[in-house]
């Protein structure tokens, strides 16, 4: 069985700055990867910042770049996501997912997920 935890979630003000952290527990297959998304209230849940399948690669949604970073630590197991100069537009629920094929920017391409953190960004 699966477990995904993340951590690091708050309330700040703009300009701040957060570090996510997913631990995962009972993985079948670790070298899958991991990936972070968000979901605002009455939003799809979209991709933030993931792993491609090999690995080697990473991809961020245009809105983060330059100010997000995907970071992982395979002996762990986990992954973290450091996240400069917030902005209100970032307020959401920040969930981490497991890679369960190659659609690494695909949100239905992942099979396993934590409950979340949420990540509020005031004016």
């Amino acid at each position: 069985q699966v477990q995904l935890v993340e951590s690091g979630g708050g309330l700040v003000q703009a300009g701040a700055s957060l570090r996510l952290s997913c631990a995962a527990s009972g993985r079948a297959n670790k070298r899958k990867p991991m990936g972070w998304f968000r979901q605002a209230p009455g939003k799809e849940r979209e991709v933030v910042a993931v792993f491609s399948w090999s690995g080697d690669r990473t991809y961020y949604a245009d809105s983060v770049k330059g100010r997000f970073t995907i970071s992982r630590d395979n002996a762990k197991d986990t992954i973290a996501l450091q996240m400069n100069s917030l902005r209100p537009e970032d307020t959401a629920v920040y969930y981490c997912g497991v890679l369960g094929n190659r659609e690494e920017n695909n949100p239905r391409a992942y099979d396993h997920w934590g409950e979340g953190t949420q990540v509020t960004v005031s004016s």
